[in-house]
């Protein structure tokens, strides 16, 4: 899907322009255009790109190939790849999470996004300049803040999610451990460490964009990817606090897991030792030393039963010393 909105001061909004007028109106300069290409093939959006006048090399970034989050300056118009990370439906349960980029060309009074997935923080600024044309007034830049700002905001549910699923474990670690405990345990840590890859690089390109000198960013608006930067830096914080507490509910598990185990097997070797004494006792007995029936007068002499004695009682003894030395005891 490919779609566009023109503005220009004391003029209607234009809406879904196309395709051949889009060159034209970015080099009239009279007012601001934003072309979104969402779901788009690559075939269909590669021409209306050479239009603008980007560089193959930026357009094969933007529509071939997967890069971490960066900032590339080409002097009339800056390139900039942005990360994001949202949940399949399918196996929400899981966190089984996907991070996708959107590319996002500005120019002077042009702005033009490509993400493959539809993304509702780039929907819901479209529907915002549809309903308010003053949303555009600012100007370019100021229309790359509101996006990156909307897209920095679809954090916030993740993250807050991710702390409820942090606190819902941390009491089933206490009242009661499973398996399926632990594995949501590593698929919070692999989330958390998806999104640790992707906050910090992103974060270095808002400190570019709040402090390197850009053509087409007036220095004014700095300030509001200062902000953004800010937002970015917090997030990464609570990154940083939420893989600590991950890890801490992953060590109390194990601590539980093993005062359990040493709890039943400290049940079974009572148990052990109240049958021990009955079983040396029917053992002993049963060995029928005095039995007398021919032809096993042999093996039922008293030296014989004397000597089994004293095999029972130097063994222990042995294996305690033994045990002794070996600082098992």
């Amino acid at each position: 899907m490919i779609r566009s909105i023109y503005f220009a001061p004391d003029k209607l909004l234009r809406l879904d322009l196309e395709a051949g007028s889009f060159a034209e109106l970015a080099a009239s300069r009279r007012g601001l255009l934003w072309v979104d290409f969402s779901e788009e093939p690559p075939q269909n959006c590669e021409p209306i790109l050479q239009a603008f006048g980007f560089h193959p090399l930026a357009i094969d970034d933007a529509l071939q190939e997967t890069h971490s989050p960066k900032i590339d300056d080409w002097g009339d118009y800056i390139y900039l790849v942005l990360n994001y990370m949202h949940f399949n439906e399918a196996g929400s349960e899981n966190w089984n999470t996907e991070v996708d980029e959107v590319d996002i060309f500005l120019g002077a009074n042009l702005v033009v996004t490509h993400h493959d997935h539809p993304l509702d923080s780039i929907d819901t600024i479209y529907a915002i300049c549809q309903r308010d044309p003053r949303y555009l007034n600012e100007g370019a830049d100021h229309l790359l803040y509101k996006i990156m700002d909307s897209v920095v905001s679809e954090y916030t549910p993740i993250v807050e999610r991710i702390d409820e699923a942090i606190d819902s474990i941390e009491d089933q670690v206490f009242d009661h451990p499973t398996p399926r405990t632990l594995q949501e345990i590593f698929a919070l840590k692999r989330v958390l460490l998806s999104m640790r890859r992707i906050l910090l690089p992103q974060r270095e390109v808002l400190n570019k964009l709040a402090r390197d000198d850009y053509r087409v960013i007036d220095r004014k608006d700095k300030i509001f990817f200062r902000d953004i930067y800010d937002h970015l830096v917090r997030l990464h914080d609570l990154n940083e606090s939420m893989r600590d507490l991950v890890s801490g509910a992953l060590d109390t598990y194990l601590s539980v897991i093993n005062n359990r185990l040493n709890e039943v097997m400290k049940t079974l070797t009572v148990i052990t030792t109240l049958f021990m004494p009955l079983t040396f006792v029917t053992g002993f007995f049963g060995m029928n030393f005095f039995a007398a029936n021919p032809p096993y007068e042999r093996w039922t002499s008293p030296v014989l039963f004397y000597g089994t004695l004293a095999l029972m009682v130097t063994l222990p003894a042995f294996m305690y010393l033994w045990m002794r030395r070996r600082t098992w005891l």
